[in-house]
C-alpha cells in the first residue's frame, strides 16, 4: 500500500493549489517539489479560482489570515469542488482566535473538504467546540496517549462522519481515520517541533497524495504521514539543529524510496 502511493505520487506529479501562511510558504513549495509532486500558490480573488482548474488538489490553511485570503479560498475550495477534485483543510491555530474559528467553519459549511489535517486541539475546537489552542501548538492537556487513544480514535470517526472528510491528526501519535477505519502511525521525532512548518509541509503532502491516489485516499494520507516522519527520523539522526533538521527534512523527503517507506513505517490499523 504505501509503496504504490509514493510512487504514484513520483509518477504523476499532480500539480497542488496551496493557498497557506506566508511563514511557511517556501518551505511548503519545496516540500512538494522534494515528494514529486508539484506546487503553485495563487491567493489574489481575481485568479483564485482560475488557477484551481490548472490543479489537481487544493489546499486551504489559515494560518495567516486576512479578508482577502478568506474570500479567495472560499472561491478555490468551491471551484475545486465543482471539478470533482480533493481539498484540504488545514485549520492552523482554530480556537487561538474568533477569526480563526469563525473562518474555519465558515469553510466547512461551504466546502466539501476531503481532509481535514490539524493537531488534536484544532480537531477538537472543530469537532467539539472547545477552545483549547494555544497558539497554534496542540495543548498538552489534549494530547493524544496510549491511554486516550482508543477513546480519542472513537470521536475522530464520529467528526469524520458527520463532515464526510479523512480526519488527520499529527502529534506523537498520529491518527488517520475515516468514519469506519484508522490507522495509527508513530512515525517521527520530537525535534521536528524545533522548525516552524512541519505540519504545514505535512498538509501540502496529504493533498499531492490524494491527489495522485483518488481510489485508497485513506491509504494515501496515512502514507503522507508515514512519509513525513520518517523524513524527520532521518534528519533527526544527522542533527537535531534548527537549520539542518529544516534541510534534512526537505533532503529525506526526495530520497526516502518506495522500500524505505515500506520497511520504516511505524503504522497499525484500528
Amino acid at each position: 500500500m504505501l509503496q504504490l502511493t509514493l510512487k504514484n505520487v513520483r509518477a504523476n506529479a499532480p500539480l497542488i493549489h496551496c493557498i497557506t501562511n506566508y511563514v511557511t510558504v517556501n518551505d511548503c513549495a519545496n516540500a512538494l517539489l522534494a515528494c514529486g509532486a508539484s506546487p503553485i500558490m495563487a491567493d489574489d480573488i481575481a485568479e483564485a479560482a482560475e488557477i484551481t482548474t490548472l490543479c489537481q488538489a487544493t489546499l486551504l490553511n489559515i494560518g495567516t489570515l486576512n479578508e482577502r485570503t478568506i474570500k479567495s479560498m472560499l472561491l478555490a475550495g468551491q471551484k475545486a469542488n465543482e471539478m470533482g477534485h480533493p481539498v484540504v483543510l488545514d485549520p492552523v491555530g482554530a480556537g487561538a482566535s474568533q477569526l480563526r474559528t469563525e473562518t474555519a467553519k465558515m469553510l466547512l459549511e461551504n466546502i466539501k473538504f476531503s481532509v481535514i489535517r490539524g493537531n488534536i486541539s484544532e480537531i477538537k475546537t472543530l469537532a467539539l467546540g472547545s477552545n483549547t489552542t494555544q497558539g497554534v501548538d496542540a495543548n498538552l492537556d489534549d494530547r493524544i496517549t496510549e491511554q486516550n487513544l482508543l477513546p480519542t480514535i472513537q470521536y475522530l470517526q464520529n467528526f469524520s462522519r458527520q463532515t464526510g472528510a479523512i480526519i488527520a491528526v499529527s502529534g506523537a501519535i498520529d491518527v488517520v481515520t475515516n468514519a469506519e477505519r484508522s490507522y495509527v502511525i508513530r512515525n517521527g521525532h520530537h525535534s521536528m517541533s524545533k522548525i516552524t512548518g512541519s505540519g504545514c509541509m505535512l498538509s501540502c503532502l496529504t493533498a499531492a497524495y490524494i491527489a495522485a491516489n483518488p481510489q485508497n485516499p485513506l491509504d494515501a494520507v496515512a502514507a503522507a504521514f508515514v512519509l513525513m516522519g520518517m523524513a524527520g527520523e532521518q534528519a533527526a539522526a544527522k542533527s537535531q539543529s534548527t537549520g539542518s533538521m529544516r534541510t534534512g527534512i526537505l533532503d529525506a523527503l526526495s530520497e526516502l524510496t518506495a522500500a524505505d517507506l515500506e520497511a520504516g513505517a511505524k503504522i497499525e490499523v484500528y
